[in-house]
């Protein structure tokens, strides 16, 4: 498939899992993974930690009528679940599916979040980023993210030390 044209961002039904399961083992890369690649038997994607609630989809079409494909994930979930942290959201996984980079997938999952984070009552947006993933941390920093504290060598990847950055914004209109 060429770089969609038509996108949508709709919120994850369970009839999703299948389809967002393979998307995350394929998009896997130590660029922002933390944990070993995937191996059979494989988890769940959804969970009792992790449902669908919390998960934005992008569909994404070469032309008006084509078949939908997902393009894309993004889970917007509280940061704690402490009433004082109540406000504030967090993104907690976003992947864009190889054959649809370069095509504002993750910008628009992220401004999709941001929406959503507002209707739940959320005033303040939080993500964690590994330092050597440049592409990312663009993307958020275009998006109005600031980083926030940097844990310095945080995980130990590929044989060196990556530091885990946190990166923050307001949901405040501007």
């Amino acid at each position: 498939m060429a770089a969609p044209s038509l996108l949508s961002v709709r919120s994850a039904t369970s009839a999703d899992e299948a389809e967002l399961a393979e998307l995350d083992r394929s998009t896997w890369s130590s660029l922002h993974a933390v944990l070993p690649p995937p191996a059979p038997p494989y988890e769940p994607f959804f969970g009792e930690r992790h449902p669908p609630e919390e998960f934005l989809v992008a569909e994404a079409a070469e032309r008006e009528g084509g078949a939908p494909r997902v393009a894309g994930y993004l889970r917007l979930a509280p940061a704690t679940p402490l009433a004082s942290n109540s406000h504030v959201r967090q993104i907690r996984g976003l992947a864009v599916a190889t054959w649809a980079r370069g095509a504002g997938v993750g910008r628009s999952l992220l401004r999709a979040a941001f929406d959503e984070a507002r209707r739940q009552g959320a005033n303040r947006i939080t993500l964690r980023v590994l330092a050597h993933n440049e592409p990312a941390r663009a993307l958020y920093a275009s998006e109005g993210f600031a980083v926030e504290g940097v844990f310095p060598g945080e995980f130990f990847l590929n044989g060196r030390y990556v530091d885990d950055v946190c990166m923050g914004r307001s949901l405040d209109p501007a």
